[in-house]
């Protein structure tokens, strides 16, 4: 089973919703215009806060994984 790590290659901030697409194996570019959305919809600083939280709380994948 895959562990969720942020990704190293398909990253544009930190690598949180590259991560999330390579643990579920969906297309990075989907993953984060549902995040902006979601944001968005959400009054935009949850998401922000969010984003910021699980960047520090999910590890970075290495490069032998």
């Amino acid at each position: 089973m895959k562990q969720l790590r942020r990704s190293r290659t398909e990253r544009m901030i930190a690598g949180v919703c590259g991560g999330i697409a390579e643990w579920l194996n969906w297309d990075p570019t989907i993953v984060r215009i549902a995040y902006v959305l979601i944001s968005i919809f959400s009054a935009a600083f949850p998401g922000i806060l969010v984003y910021i939280i699980l960047a520090i709380v999910i590890p970075e994948k290495y490069d032998d994984m």
